[in-house]
C-alpha cells in the first residue's frame, strides 16, 4: 500500500486509507485536506510528482488545479462586495463601460458569477496563446453579443468567467485578479495558492498528467480555444493569469482559503468577510438545465450548490473543494493525474469526511 505522509486525526482514518488505495490504483501523486473550524484535521499527501514516479510528492508540491481556481476568483468578488466596493446586482458596464456593447447593458455582475451572462466562450476564434494576452481576451468579450437573455439561462463559462470577473476586479481595484488574490487573500492567510505562478515556484510543480482517454468537449460548445491538458505544463501557461483555470496549489492551500467561507469570514485571526458576505456565496442564482454542460445545475454566487448552505467546485480531471457553512468544514482534493468521465475520487474523500464528522 502507498505510503501516506502528513497528519490525520484518528476519526478521519478512512480518508487516509482512501488516499493510499487511490495512489495504488488511479492516482500518481495527490493531496487531501479537511479543515473543521479552520483547523486542519486532515493534511495528507503521497505518491509522486512525475509520471515516471521518480520524484516524490512532497509537503509543498503544487500543481495546476484547473477550474478549482474559480472559487478563488469568486472569493475575490465576494470580498469586494462585502467591502461595498462592488455591487453584485449592478450592470457590469458600471465598472467596465466598454462591456455595454452589443446588447450587454443588461448583464449584471452576478450573471458573470453564475454562468448566466451568455458569454460561455468567444465568438471569434481563439488560440491558446490568445489566453496569455489579457487585453485581447477581455476586449473580444466586451465586443460580442450574449448568446441568450442574461440571467434567463445558464451555460458553463469554462474559461471566459475568469476573464470577465477578473476584468471587473481590475476595474474596481486597479490590480489584476492574481495580484489582488495574492495581496488580499493568499498573503494574509499564508496560503500557498497562486493565480499566475512566479518562476521561483517552478521546481515545486507536479506536471499535469493527461487522462488515459481524451477529455470530451461539452456537448453544446466547441472548444475555443482547443486546450490540451499538456498546455498546463508550459511556462507561458504558468506565468499567465487565467483566473478560471490556471491556479496552482495543493489540497492544503485550496482548503485553507475556502475555509474563510466555512468559518464565517474570519480565519487565523484574519477577517476577510462578514457572516453576511459569506452567505452570499450560497444565494441561489440559477437552478435548471445548463445548456453547455448538458445537465441540470444549481448555481450560487460563483459556486455550485449541493445543499442550501453547502457549495463546491472542481477542476477538469478531478480536483475538488466542498465548503459546508453549517458544519464549518472544507474538504479539498488535488492531484496531478487527470481522469476523464466517471471520476469519483474526490467524492470518496468527501463522503469519508462526513462519515467521520458524524461519528
Amino acid at each position: 500500500m502507498a505510503e501516506i505522509h502528513g497528519v490525520c486525526e484518528d476519526r478521519f482514518a478512512e480518508v487516509r486509507e482512501l488516499l493510499a488505495a487511490s495512489l495504488d490504483k488511479d492516482d500518481v501523486g495527490a493531496s487531501v485536506a479537511v479543515h473543521v473550524d479552520g483547523e486542519p484535521v486532515v493534511d495528507i499527501w503521497g505518491g509522486y510528482a512525475d509520471a515516471a514516479r521518480t520524484v516524490p510528492w512532497e509537503r509543498d508540491t503544487i500543481t495546476n488545479v484547473w477550474s478549482t481556481t474559480k472559487p478563488m476568483t469568486a472569493l475575490c468578488a465576494l470580498i469586494l462586495a462585502d467591502r461595498g466596493e462592488l455591487d453584485l446586482a449592478a450592470p457590469v458596464a458600471a465598472y467596465w463601460p466598454e462591456f455595454a456593447a452589443a446588447g450587454k447593458e443588461r448583464v449584471l455582475v452576478r450573471h458573470l458569477l453564475s454562468h448566466t451572462a451568455g458569454l460561455p466562450t468567444w465568438d471569434e476564434p481563439m488560440t491558446v496563446e490568445d489566453l496569455y494576452d489579457w487585453r485581447l481576451a477581455t476586449t473580444r468579450l466586451a465586443g460580442q453579443a450574449p448568446r441568450w437573455e442574461p440571467g434567463a439561462e445558464a451555460g458553463y463559462h469554462a474559461i471566459t468567467q475568469g476573464f470577465l470577473v477578473g476584468e471587473v476586479v481590475r476595474r474596481v481595484t486597479g490590480r489584476s485578479l492574481g495580484a489582488f488574490f495574492a495581496e488580499e487573500v493568499a498573503g494574509p492567510l499564508g496560503a500557498d495558492f497562486h493565480i499566475g505562478l512566479a518562476a521561483e515556484h517552478d521546481p515545486r510543480v507536479a506536471p499535469v498528467i493527461p487522462p488515459p482517454t481524451p477529455m470530451e468537449a461539452p456537448p453544446d460548445l466547441p472548444a475555443n480555444p482547443a486546450l490540451r491538458p499538456e498546455e498546463a505544463n508550459t511556462t507561458p501557461w504558468r506565468r499567465a493569469e487565467i483566473p478560471a483555470g490556471n491556479g496552482h496549489g495543493n489540497a492544503r492551500s485550496v482548503g485553507l482559503v475556502q475555509s474563510v467561507l466555512a468559518c464565517g469570514g474570519t480565519l487565523r485571526g484574519v477577517r476577510l468577510l462578514s457572516e453576511e458576505g459569506c452567505a452570499r456565496a450560497v444565494e441561489e442564482q440559477f437552478r435548471g438545465f445548463d445548456r453547455v454542460l448538458g445537465t441540470r445545475m444549481w448555481y450560487g454566487m460563483g459556486y455550485g450548490l449541493l445543499e442550501p448552505r453547502t457549495c463546491f467546485w472542481g477542476g477538469m480531471g478531478g480536483s475538488l473543494v466542498v465548503i459546508d457553512l453549517d458544519a464549518r468544514m472544507t474538504v479539498a482534493y488535488v492531484m496531478n493525474r487527470m481522469l476523464s468521465q466517471g471520476d469519483d475520487r474526490g467524492m470518496g474523500f468527501l463522503l469519508a469526511a462526513y462519515q467521520a464528522l458524524s461519528s
